[in-house]
C-alpha cells in the first residue's frame, strides 16, 4: 500500500472518527455533557432576552419617540422597588405640567399621570354583578396623555377634558381587566366598582404592545380623569409627567426642561439632578445594558461548562491514543503520515465536542419552544447567530484540546508502537 492509498479523505477520516467515538458511548456521553449544558445555556438565554428585549422595545416605541418622561424616581413609574436615596427627593407636582408647557418653547404637549398606591396591607378590587377581579391598577390621567401617546380603543372612547374639569366617575379598562370583568365585551356603559366606588365604564382599550415577560400592565389598568383621581386619593402624589416635543427638538427640549427644572427644584449647580428625566431610546438603552450583563453572565456561567467539556475531551483523547497505540502503528508502518495520524485525531475530537455543540443547541430550541408554550405572550426565537456561534465555539473546542493528543498520537515511534500491547 503506498502513501497516497494510505491518506485518507475527509469521509472516510469521519467515518473513522464517528466510529472511534460510537463505540463508547457513555464514555463519550459524559465528556460532552459539559458541553452540552455550556451551550444550551448561552443559546437558551440569548433567545429569552432577544424576545424580552423585542417586548421591550415595542413596549416603549408605543409612547413615541419625542416624548420625554418626567419622576421623581427612577425605573417603575408607580415608584416600587425605587433606591432609598431617590426617595429623599422631593415630590414633582402636578403644577409643574403646565409652567413647563408654558415656559419650555421645544415642548408641544404636556400630560399627568397619578399612580394610585394603596397601603399594602388594603386589597385593591374591581367588582360587577357576577365577576370581581383583584389584578389591577389605578391611575389618573389628563386626557392630554392619548393625544401624546395614542392608544387604540376596541369600545368606546376615552375620557374628556370637560368630565376631567368635573371630576366625573367614568372610567377607561384595560383590555385584560374588561375581559375579566364583562367576558361577552358590553361593559361600555356599565357601571363598575373599583376600589368601594363606582365608575361608568366608557371605554376599553385595544391589548397593548410589548411589555415585560409578555405581559404590560397597562392591560389590566383602570384609567380615569385626573382630577377624579385627586378627589378620589388625595393622599396620593406619586405624580409622572410626559410631555411632547416638537418635531426634531427632542433633544433641545430634554435640556430646556433639565435647566428649568433645576431652577423650579433649586437644585445648586454642580449638584445632580433630584429628578429623573428620560426618553424611551434612553430607557431601551438602559435595558439593553442590563440584558448585556445578563449575558456576559450566562456566558461566564456557561464558559465553566464548556472548559470542563473542553478538558474532558483532551482526557478522552489521550485515553484513546494509549488504548490505540498498535492501531497507530499499524497505520504508519503501511505509510500514514504524522499529518494524517493528527488529523485523524484532530477529527475525532471535533466530532465530540461537534456533537455536544449540536446537542446543546437542540436542547436550547426544545426550551425556548416550552417558555414560548408557557408564556404564550412572549414570543422567543432562536437568534440564528447564536446558533451559529455556539456551534462554532464546540467545534474550535475540539480543535483546541485536541491538539495536544493529536500531536502526541503523530510522533509515536512506529517499531515501538507495534510493539505495544
Amino acid at each position: 500500500m503506498n502513501t497516497a492509498t494510505a491518506g485518507m479523505n475527509a469521509k472516510a477520516t469521519f467515518n473513522m472518527a464517528w466510529d472511534a467515538i460510537s463505540s463508547h458511548k457513555l464514555r463519550s456521553g459524559l465528556t460532552i455533557l459539559g458541553i452540552v449544558i455550556g451551550i444550551t445555556t448561552v443559546v437558551t438565554v440569548s433567545s429569552l432576552l432577544g424576545g424580552l428585549k423585542a417586548q421591550i422595545v415595542d413596549f416603549f416605541q408605543e409612547f413615541g419617540p419625542d416624548s420625554i418622561f418626567i419622576s421623581r424616581l427612577s425605573g417603575d413609574p408607580s415608584g416600587q422597588n425605587a433606591p432609598p436615596k431617590e426617595r429623599k427627593r422631593k415630590k414633582i407636582l402636578a403644577e409643574y405640567a403646565p409652567y413647563l408647557k408654558a415656559n419650555v418653547r421645544s415642548i408641544d404637549d404636556i400630560g399627568v399621570s397619578l399612580f394610585i398606591i394603596l397601603p399594602a396591607s388594603q386589597v385593591l378590587t374591581a367588582k360587577v354583578p357576577g365577576y370581581e377581579s383583584d389584578n389591577l391598577s389605578i391611575v389618573g390621567v389628563t386626557p392630554s396623555i392619548y393625544d401624546i401617546t395614542p392608544r387604540g380603543m376596541r369600545q368606546g372612547r376615552v375620557f374628556s377634558e370637560s368630565e376631567d374639569r368635573r371630576a366625573a366617575r367614568v372610567i377607561v379598562l384595560g383590555s385584560s381587566l374588561a375581559d375579566a370583568l364583562y367576558p361577552a365585551q358590553d361593559g361600555v356603559g356599565r357601571t363598575a366598582i373599583i376600589d368601594g366606588t363606582e365608575y361608568t365604564v366608557i371605554g376599553v382599550f385595544e391589548p397593548a404592545k410589548g411589555g415585560f415577560f409578555g405581559e404590560n400592565g397597562q392591560d389590566s389598568q383602570v384609567a380615569m380623569p385626573l382630577s377624579t383621581a385627586r378627589l378620589r386619593y388625595p393622599q396620593s402624589d406619586n405624580f409622572f409627567i410626559t410631555a411632547k416635543a416638537r418635531a426634531g427638538m427632542r433633544d433641545d427640549a430634554v435640556a430646556e426642561v433639565r435647566d428649568t427644572l433645576r431652577r423650579m427644584r433649586h437644585v445648586p449647580k454642580g449638584q445632580p439632578d433630584d429628578f429623573s428625566l428620560s426618553t424611551p431610546d434612553s430607557i431601551i438603552e438602559n435595558f439593553n445594558k442590563v440584558t448585556g450583563m445578563v449575558l456576559l453572565v450566562s456566558i461566564a456561567i456557561s464558559g465553566v461548562g464548556l472548559l470542563v467539556g473542553g478538558i474532558g475531551v483532551m482526557n478522552i483523547m489521550l485515553v484513546s491514543v494509549t488504548e490505540r497505540t498498535r492501531e497507530i502503528g499499524v497505520r504508519k508502518a503501511v505509510g500514514a503520515r504524522r499529518g494524517d495520524i493528527v488529523t485523524q485525531f484532530l477529527m475525532e475530537a471535533m466530532t465530540l465536542s461537534g456533537t455536544g455543540g449540536l446537542l446543546g443547541v437542540v436542547f436550547a430550541i426544545l426550551v425556548t419552544l416550552l417558555v414560548s408554550s408557557l408564556v404564550p405572550a412572549l414570543h422567543t426565537v432562536v437568534p440564528p447567530v447564536a446558533v451559529f456561534v455556539a456551534f462554532t465555539v464546540s467545534v474550535l473546542i475540539g480543535v483546541f484540546f485536541g491538539v495536544y493528543p493529536a500531536v502526541k498520537a503523530s510522533r509515536l515511534d512506529p517499531v515501538e508502537s507495534l510493539r505495544y500491547e
